[in-house]
């Protein structure tokens, strides 16, 4: 039962599980002011503002350099990690939205292809590099506040 309230107490694990879960409320909540429609999917899907996979490695580097040091090699490990996700979120799962996008529109031109298809690819997939910007700023803040 310790190890359960060793994972509850670690601000390592906490900051970042809390900052993803108030990021994902923010975008439903404001989903819903700006489309009149509450989406509750919204939740537990990716893309939008702020980039939530950014805020959350971000925190997680900057509670581990002050836990461990900012010169440890654990703190090097979740930075260039961290570095590595938001390249990950601006440009490779970002460029797979797009190309949802645009096979979603083949899928729906009458005439132009005989494929039946069960559901739509998802569009929303990666961020803008603004939306990773300032969930790594969001991230960086929280992780130092906290």
């Amino acid at each position: 039962m310790n190890v359960f309230f060793d994972i509850v107490n670690n601000k390592c694990i906490a900051v970042p599980v809390l900052l993803w879960f108030f990021i994902q409320v923010f975008k439903v909540v404001s989903d819903l002011i700006i489309n009149r429609k509450l989406n509750v999917k919204r939740l537990m899907g990716a893309g939008g503002m702020p980039s939530s996979h950014s805020a959350v490695v971000t925190s997680l580097a900057v509670c581990i350099g002050k836990e461990y040091g900012f010169n440890s090699g654990i703190f090097a490990i979740a930075l260039v990690m961290a570095c590595v996700v938001m390249y990950d979120a601006a440009g490779i799962r970002r460029a797979a939205g797009k190309q949802a996008r645009i096979l979603n529109k083949i899928l729906d031109t009458p005439g132009l292809t005989t494929v039946e298809v069960q559901e739509k690819l998802i569009e929303a997939l990666g961020h803008t590099p603004v939306q990773v910007f300032v969930g790594a700023i969001i991230g960086i803040v929280v992780g130092f506040l906290i």
